[in-house]
């Protein structure tokens, strides 16, 4: 499989990861992007395995340590499309819920508060474009800012405001009951932190290939491969 690498030195390397693949080993023994990559590497930020976009590996455990402090510092910004069924209330907003996960079955659910074990979670989003399908009805295309970071939060969130991600069988009703499918239309796309080494602002970028559903949207211009 050829992997688009977008930035490396020797102390950091960042990578297109493909929809459907996992970013790391896991209990199913399928080929992953760590092990495809080759080398001894540390998972700075993780992402699910149906999501496609920029993903940074540390090198070193140094510079895994200073990364991992930026995300516990809140400091990496990290930024997502998503489309979605429906139509968001509102063109911008934020979502702030309360997040448990349930380790059994693999997902988060939202809560109350003062749940025990629960998480804040908190996103901004930005619409930039809806388009009408004969199939689905409205589909909306998303920006988003992710600031904290919970597990599967951006899928739960937007599920739980009504507006579920396309293709996510966890969290959308309409795609439940499709078995085996692996994709949803949720990309990681920016990704900006100090690194680890000299401090130095860098900034990454990615935009999803140009295929169903991403390629109907016009916002995002014509593209054949992925960038």
């Amino acid at each position: 499989m050829d992997i688009l690498k977008i930035f490396e030195d020797k102390y950091i390397l960042a990578a297109v990861k493909p929809s459907g693949i996992a970013a790391q080993g896991d209990k199913t023994g399928d080929e992953d992007l760590m092990t495809i990559l080759g080398g001894q590497l540390f998972l700075v930020h993780r992402l699910d395995r149906p999501v496609g976009g920029v993903i940074l590996y540390a090198k070193t455990q140094t510079a895994a340590s200073r990364l991992s402090r930026q995300i516990a510092e809140k400091t990496i910004q990290k930024e997502y499309l998503a489309i979605v069924t429906g139509t968001p209330a509102a063109p911008e907003g934020e979502l702030i819920d309360n997040l448990k996960k349930l380790r059994t079955v693999n997902m988060s659910k939202v809560v109350p508060p003062e749940t025990p074990g629960s998480k804040e979670a908190r996103l901004t989003y930005r619409l930039m474009e809806t388009v009408q399908t004969e199939d689905l009805g409205s589909l909306s295309l998303l920006s988003i800012k992710l600031h904290t970071g919970r597990h599967h939060q951006i899928r739960v969130q937007l599920s739980n405001a009504g507006i579920p991600i396309w293709g996510d069988t966890k969290y959308n009703r309409i795609f439940m009951k499709r078995k085996g499918w692996s994709k949803i239309a949720l990309w990681s796309n920016k990704l900006s932190f100090k690194h680890p080494d000299d401090n130095r602002l860098i900034e990454l970028n990615s935009i999803p290939p140009y295929e169903e559903p991403w390629s109907i949207f016009n916002s995002l211009g014509d593209r054949e491969v992925c960038l």
